[in-house]
């Protein structure tokens, strides 16, 4: 792999920008190698060439590491003089400056514009590194006044009657505080400069500082949601039971495998950066002669990202704390946690999956040719059978078409670069790659098509007049089947993906008690389009609880109560949406979430009144219908690609795109905001009533919903493309962690 492409693989996707610009860098190169070949050709014939440098090589008369027997050789001259590097101080910044001093040359212009275009690189990425290193240095502090609390809060726990008291003298007990403390200090680099050296006679006893501290009450529920609507204080007095002592140790558990996953990405920073100025200063001493190389790198080396080691003796001293305290001074398990290993692509995986794949294109196969071989869609029951039949398993078909298109969007986002597991807040190494995904949803769509193959019978038992009882339950057994594996408690098939997907729904369900997260508003997107799903889950429980599934027969739709439900289950989504804009509203004052609520509240009125003319085929009904709809698909198809996406911008560089731009074909967007708008016009086919002769209207309604989702697929993909590169623009590459202990010295305690 060349190395330009190993470096673009190798970068933090938000830090992008922040990175050395090699392509650009080498481009320029390029120009500079263009001009010196047309300026002077090759005069001599290749293979003439080849033989006389062979020559030359074998016979030694010329050696490049010859030694110059006066001060004045060539090669010195020209390294020492093409070019002059210094750095200046500008307002407490310092930045470096390369002076090329052969603009006289021919072409000497392209070499000028090629160090002053790297001279701002140089100083680009010394300025962001050395902002980065600050950031963290302050966090390391943070964390240095956390880790006292809890050291504190455990001597207090497991000595409820001893302590540290500097009126006494010295004992076993202080000496093993002391202890603990410094071993504390070795986060910080700064801390140890900044003590006294009489620390003991000086500092603080350790258990003083839980007089300055409170629990911060980070955990969201329902409950505290309720106490922040009573301006009830987030702030608790600490208790001192082991029960607190482990929920303040899983806090700061992830707070400092965060901590070191920073470190080691801005260890990683430093290092890419220097071996990227180092290969591109190869290549320009390869092309122009000058061997320049040794007197830029000098100042590279000598730069702050290229000189500092602070991240290293951190990463060190947080190692050591983490180690120390979390895991119990095993460096086995302690680094396993630190430094969790990347996920490895599994054969079994792919090989399963192209099995489950080759199995699911085989019965669907088996299915056409059944059905035109017994000519089954031309008996009578047939209608009967789309009716009753034909809806249960539909549902299983929505399912797997939504995980087809999450698969897909997961390759293109990794495809492109798209941090979407940092986004989402997955686990570090517990994501579903698009492998797994497609092994879920093959190997769920083979046990739907062979359920259907066996209960693909149009004729009623001669003897029973029923149809049979086994068969007719398949559905019903596949749908508790997959309940019981999604809920089910054991460690098998991902539960920790499970869990965290039936966390997300129940905060859906729940809004606007819990705190909403980009993850949480973006499955409740997916379940708006999923409502012919839901509709399904009713009729599964009328038709096996008070229809007569062995007759197929069921009267759901002359109930008031399952009509009823029909709207109810159909606005869920919409609802749960709209309640988590109102909540972001009124906690972030952002006036764009209440325009999003206004958009979500007209879809309910749209779904509502097409759930009402569906009902009554009154003209009344059809022109509200109409008109809620046509309203509901322009505000949706407007927030679509303005907001959601970032598109349609009049002055972007990219002509009604974005300035920035994952997919280098442009024409893509556009395609896509045009199927968008004609997939969201699509479901006005339910109030214009369009019927198609060869289509039963169940089937029409299935390929209608069926299109929905692939629009929604359509649409995260560009949706999480938009969020990602606003995180570019901010540089935003962690998730922050909220910390066990409030500091009644902190400054946001006032605010």
């Amino acid at each position: 792999m060349k190395f330009g492409k190993e470096f673009t693989a190798q970068m933090v996707p938000e830090w992008q920008e922040a990175y050395m610009d090699y392509i650009q860098l080498k481009s320029l190169l390029k120009e500079i190698q263009r001009f010196k070949q047309i300026s002077k050709p090759p005069t001599t014939p290749d293979g003439l060439k080849r033989k006389l440098t062979l020559y030359r090589a074998f016979s030694g008369l010329t050696q490049r590491n010859n030694h110059p027997t006066g001060p004045s050789s060539v090669s010195n001259d020209i390294e020492s003089h093409a070019i002059f590097v210094n750095s200046v101080n500008n307002g407490g910044s310092q930045s470096y400056q390369t002076t090329f001093l052969m603009s006289s040359d021919e072409g000497g212009e392209y070499e000028f514009v090629y160090f002053r275009r790297l001279d701002d690189e140089l100083n680009k990425v010394n300025k962001f590194y050395k902002a980065k290193v600050d950031e963290v240095m302050k966090e390391a502090a943070m964390l240095n006044k956390q880790m006292d609390a809890l050291i504190a809060f455990r001597i207090k726990v497991e000595k409820p009657e001893g302590g540290f008291d500097s009126s006494h003298g010295p004992s076993s007990d202080e000496s093993s505080d002391d202890k603990d403390d410094k071993e504390n200090e070795i986060v910080n680099p700064k801390v140890r400069e900044q003590k006294p050296k009489n620390l003991k006679a000086n500092r603080p006893a350790p258990l003083e500082i839980l007089s300055h501290v409170k629990m911060n009450n980070t955990l969201e529920t329902p409950r505290s949601t309720i106490k922040g609507l009573l301006k009830h204080p987030m702030h608790t007095e600490l208790n001192y039971t082991r029960e607190n002592l482990r929920k303040v140790e899983d806090q700061l558990k992830p707070a400092f495998v965060e901590f070191y996953q920073k470190l080691r990405l801005l260890k990683n920073y430093s290092f890419l950066n220097t071996l990227a100025f180092s290969k591109i200063m190869k290549k320009y001493d390869k092309i122009t002669s000058r061997k320049a190389s040794k007197s830029y790198m000098k100042m590279v080396d000598n730069s702050y990202f290229g000189s500092s080691d602070e991240i290293t003796k951190l990463m060190e001293r947080a190692e050591a704390t983490f180690i120390k305290h979390f895991s119990n001074s095993n460096r086995t398990d302690g680094m396993k946690i630190l430094r969790p290993q990347a996920i490895r692509e599994r054969h079994r995986i792919t090989f399963s999956t192209g099995f489950l794949a080759g199995c699911s294109v085989a019965l669907i196969l088996a299915l056409i040719l059944i059905v035109r071989a017994r000519k089954l869609m031309a008996k009578k029951e047939a209608i009967q059978y789309m009716d009753n039949v034909f809806p249960l398993y539909s549902l299983f078909g929505f399912i797997v078409l939504h995980m087809f298109t999450f698969a897909a969007n997961i390759y293109f986002w990794r495809r492109y670069r798209v941090n979407y597991s940092f986004i989402f807040g997955f686990k570090q190494g517990s994501e579903l790659g698009y492998l797994e995904v497609l092994l879920l949803s093959f190997g769920l769509a083979v046990l739907a098509l062979t359920c259907v193959l066996l209960n693909l019978d149009m004729e009623v038992d001669s003897t029973t007049k029923d149809y049979g009882t086994y068969t007719e339950l398949l559905p019903l057994i596949l749908v508790l089947l997959v309940l019981f594996i999604l809920f089910c408690p054991f460690n098998i098939m991902y539960r920790t993906s499970r869990f965290f997907f039936l966390t997300c729904v129940f905060h859906c369900i729940c809004a606007p008690l819990y705190k909403v997260t980009l993850l949480d508003f973006f499955l409740a997107d997916q379940f708006t389009s999923q409502v012919q799903a839901l509709r399904s889950l009713e009729f599964y429980i009328c038709y096996f609880g008070w229809g007569d599934f062995k007759q197929r027969l069921h009267n759901c739709e002359a109930s008031n109560v399952y009509n009823t439900f029909l709207f109810i289950v159909a606005l869920i989504p919409y609802w749960s949406r709209l309640l988590q804009c109102l909540r972001r509203l009124f906690e972030e004052k952002d006036p764009m979430q209440g325009y999003n609520g206004i958009k979500y509240f007209l879809t309910i009125v749209a779904v509502s009144l097409r759930t009402a003319y569906s009902l009554d085929k009154g003209m009344h009904w059809k022109s509200l219908a109409w008109i809620s709809s046509v309203i509901a698909a322009m505000v949706s198809t407007y927030w679509d690609l303005v907001i959601d996406w970032g598109l349609l911008q009049r002055r972007s560089k990219n002509r009604w795109l974005r300035d920035k731009l994952l997919i280098h074909n442009k024409s893509v967007y556009f395609g896509a905001m045009v199927l968008n708008v004609l997939l969201r016009f699509a479901w006005m086919q339910t109030v214009l009533g369009l019927k198609v002769s060869f289509l039963h209207t169940k089937s029409l309604v299935a390929i209608v919903a069926s299109l929905e989702i692939i629009r929604r697929g359509m649409w995260n993909f560009f949706r999480l493309e938009n969020e990602h590169l606003n995180n570019v623009g901010k540089y935003r590459a962690f998730k922050s962690v909220p910390l066990p202990f409030n500091y009644d010295e902190d400054e946001d305690k006032d605010e």
